[in-house]
């Protein structure tokens, strides 16, 4: 629903609104390798016919691909640690990453921001399997995810160069999911987005990573046996290294 929200103001802010928005990635592919420890991407911009920068926000958002996640909640049981209840939900990024030029709670009303998808409390899924209330199951994930770098808000971080030139950095972390990224940048004046652009970016693996990636997911059972077959060989060759004489 947000993705046809945004699709909507694409096509009819330009010819509503005196702003418009043009923004740019630095790289619109990044390649993972066995040596990746992570990189940084420049999200630029400018605003054409800008009004005045009184009351005007800037928000750049990255999301990575959706995935189905279940989150579990651990209690003591006769003094053993087990999973009690469970949620699984549809629809959450893999990684989000968000700056702005102010908290986004400063830029908008809370219905704007769910509306746009905009901070993470306004993360949604799809769909929702639970027996019990899932938003504290929701919460933890969004918890779990900042804990680990993969989810962020990071107001102020957006640098005017000039009246209408803006450029942020966005870090794309090591453990980042391969797939489709969307870069989405939202103009938003008093409250109310006035312009957006969405440009996608692509992370993939590439050599033997990518190889065997594929190999996992179109030849499962021969990967499978390949890795046994590794496993049986390298345990032979460490027993017959490490023996010790009778």
């Amino acid at each position: 629903m947000r993705r046809v929200l945004l699709a909507a103001l694409l096509l009819v802010a330009a010819p509503v609104h005196a702003e418009d928005l043009v923004s740019g990635i630095s790289q619109d592919t990044i390649q993972i390798t066995s040596s990746y420890t992570g990189t940084d991407i420049v999200v630029f911009g400018a605003i054409e016919r800008a009004l005045s920068a009184q009351g005007r926000n800037i928000v750049v958002i990255v999301r990575g691909p959706d995935e189905p996640m279940t989150v579990r909640r651990r209690d003591r049981v006769a003094g053993v640690w087990v999973n009690r209840d469970a949620a699984r939900f549809e629809g959450l990024p893999a990684y989000y990453y968000l700056a702005s030029t102010e908290p986004v709670a400063r830029i908008a009303p809370p219905e704007a921001l769910q509306r746009y998808g905009i901070g993470l409390q306004s993360l949604t899924p799809t769909a929702t399997g639970s027996h019990h209330d899932p938003e504290p199951f929701r919460q933890a994930a969004i918890r779990y995810h900042q804990r680990v770098g993969l989810y962020a808000e990071n107001p102020g971080s957006i640098d005017f160069l000039s009246e209408t030139l803006f450029r942020t950095r966005v870090p794309v972390p090591a453990g980042v999911t391969r797939g489709q990224y969307n870069v989405e940048v939202y103009l938003l004046r008093g409250g109310e987005v006035v312009s957006a652009q969405s440009t996608p970016l692509f992370v993939d693996a590439t050599g033997l990573e990518r190889r065997l990636f594929n190999m996992a997911h179109d030849a499962p059972l021969l990967y499978g046996m390949a890795c046994v077959f590794m496993a049986m060989l390298l345990g032979w060759i460490s027993s017959v290294l490490f023996r010790r004489p009778a």
